[in-house]
């Protein structure tokens, strides 16, 4: 403090008091820099004094200083209630309590000047951003620019069906850093963005428009011609909302489904693809949808939370075993059952054969007693004991072993075990259908047979399951499907005709099958199960005459190709040997 003041009386003559410039000294932390600037009217001449502030030691540091004055040692040595007033360079108050004139040292503090706005005031620059963009064609000159390989980005196409949500941002920006990453690393990019205008979607979109008197009239022409205009105005209001994304692209030449080039040449690769033996008919179960009465890919469908199904527990009783197997069985007949559990007892009549798992050990089965009410011994779920536990007739039911301690709580009885075997031992064991009394074969199924649900045993419709079809294919299973379009069944399916199968159908199965002593518990089972994700209704696995693409003749090419290609995640790999190429409404 005595250095600072010493150095200030050694000056104090060249200063007037009309001269004097008010010097003050703001509070800061410790080893902070304290910078003042001023100016001499009289002088016109800057005045900076520097000085660093420590406590208990002050330290004066007069840099280039042309004039400096003080009044009192307050000026330059505040009080500390001044100094906790914080680090502010200008002080809103003077030491005195009086309102400093605002701005007054603006000027004298030197900052870098730039015409970048402090807000992004993204609703005005975007557009412009985008429209210089556009009018000097940016995309393409800083495509040509480039002198690298050729990287094509193939667009998987949205449907041209309606205004863009979150999937479609997400799908083009991460397209769109993809290129301009490309772009940096020196390739010329090829990005034809492009529209599905084909399909149900965009039909659907145009009938919600239309009233119930107006579709009377409407023919497959008009239709198609309709849904056509639908889409080419969906895919001007789609571009526009792609652009505004900022997305970069070849917009000027995308390509439409329907654009007849595009047709055209569809129809030529599909024309060699017939020639050649790999376009056939056939019949194979697919997800169907009863609500739009159309055929769905995977892609297609929802799988929303809480989905209930009533799940059955039922018995099919064996007929016969094969030679190899009647020694362990025949002390069991004519009372030995098959006991299955299925979640789609509609499908009971489509039953071609029981599945087991060869690997797996099963157990015969003797219910020696009832404890009680079932419907206690699974906690909340809703369930109802059929006339099979019921009554006092004795029966021999075929299970997986590990099974047996689950089935007695769920069921509510007392098993003994009498006998165990392989699920090899049942293969070629015949069973009585529970409908219609015809023999059908217990055949070995696949891996999805396991001991985490169920009894172990698989009823099997190939008509309307994926495992149960290729079960089928293997033991040259009838591909029984006796639902209609609209998911009602077909005369095939005998008394149940006409009963929606995922309503009434179900039900009357149910209850045929308790009415004939089959059923040994009903029970609501709540899992994921497949929607149609435009109306929100459960669909149903259906066989139906599609036209399909083998893949069979080209398999092994195809996968030298692709052996070729990166895939993330790998698991994309793993496809099917077969492909809907499309539904019947095409």
């Amino acid at each position: 403090m005595s250095l600072l003041r010493k150095s200030l009386a050694a000056n104090s003559s060249i200063f007037t008091p009309s001269e004097a410039a008010t010097v003050a000294m703001i509070h800061s932390s410790s080893h902070r820099v304290l910078l003042r600037r001023s100016s001499c009217s009289s002088l016109r001449t800057a005045t900076s004094v520097g000085l660093f502030y420590r406590r208990g030691v002050v330290f004066s540091l007069f840099n280039n200083v042309t004039h400096y004055s003080t009044s009192s040692s307050d000026d330059f040595f505040p009080s500390s209630k001044q100094r906790s007033r914080g680090p502010v360079m200008a002080a809103k108050k003077a030491s005195g309590g009086e309102k400093q004139e605002e701005g007054r040292y603006k000027h004298t503090v030197d900052l870098p000047k730039t015409t970048f706005g402090m807000r992004a005031n993204a609703l005005v620059r975007e557009p412009e951003i985008q429209k210089l963009w556009e009018d000097n064609q940016v995309f393409k000159k800083v495509v040509d620019k480039n002198d690298g390989e050729i990287f094509v980005l193939h667009d998987g196409p949205p449907y041209a069906n309606g205004d863009l949500h979150m999937g479609h941002a997400l799908n083009k920006i991460l397209k769109d850093i993809i290129n301009r990453y490309k772009i940096l690393q020196n390739y010329k990019v090829h990005y034809v963005p492009g529209w599905d205008c084909h399909g149900l979607p965009i039909e659907l979109k145009v009938l919600q428009s239309m009233d119930q008197e107006a579709r009377k009239d409407l023919t497959q022409s008009k239709l198609r011609a309709k849904a056509a205009k639908f889409a080419k105005a969906t895919v001007k209001t789609q571009m526009a909302s792609f652009k505004r994304y900022g997305v970069w692209g070849d917009w000027d030449r995308p390509y439409l489904t329907l654009d007849p080039e595009y047709e055209a040449a569809q129809i030529e690769v599909f024309g060699q693809m017939a020639f050649q033996g790999y376009i056939y008919r056939g019949r194979k179960p697919v997800h169907w949808s009863p609500s739009s009465r159309t055929a769905l890919a995977e892609a297609e469908l929802e799988y929303p939370e809480g989905h209930v199904s009533k799940s059955i527990y039922a018995i099919f009783r064996l007929a016969s075993a094969p030679p190899t197997s009647n020694g362990l069985l025949e002390e069991f007949f004519p009372d030995l059952c098959l006991a299955i559990w299925t979640t789609t007892p509609w499908t009971v009549p489509a039953n071609a054969a029981v599945a087991v798992n060869a690997k797996l050990q099963y157990a015969v089965i003797e219910v020696q007693s009832f404890l009680g009410d079932a419907s206690t011994s699974s906690g909340n779920k809703k369930q109802r004991p059929g006339h099979v536990l019921k009554e006092e007739k004795q029966r021999f039911l075929i299970v997986a072993s590990d099974l047996v301690p689950t089935l007695e709580a769920k069921w509510g009885v007392k098993l003994a075990v009498k006998k165990t075997l392989l699920g090899s031992d049942l293969e070629n064991c015949q069973y009585f259908h529970p409908i219609d009394k015809r023999e059908c074969p217990v055949v070995i199924g696949g891996d999805y047979i396991t001991t985490e649900s169920g009894t172990g045993l698989v009823h099997t419709a190939p008509g309307h399951g994926r495992e149960d079809y290729v079960t089928g294919l293997k033991y040259g299973l009838p591909i029984i499907s006796p639902v209609d379009d609209d998911g009602k069944f077909t005369e095939e399916a005998m008394q149940f005709i006409g009963l929606d199968v995922l309503g009434d159908g179900n039900i009357a199965v149910v209850k045929y099958l308790d009415e004939q002593m089959l059923l040994i518990m009903e029970e609501s089972y709540q899992h994921n199960y497949p929607y149609d994700w435009r109306t929100k209704k459960p669909t149903i696995f259906r066989a139906t005459e599609q036209w399909f693409a083998s893949v069979e003749g080209f398999r092994q090419s195809a996968m030298e190709a692709i052996s070729q290609v990166k895939w993330i995640p790998p698991q994309v790999l793993m496809h099917s040997c077969f492909w809907l190429y499309s539904d019947s409404i095409c």
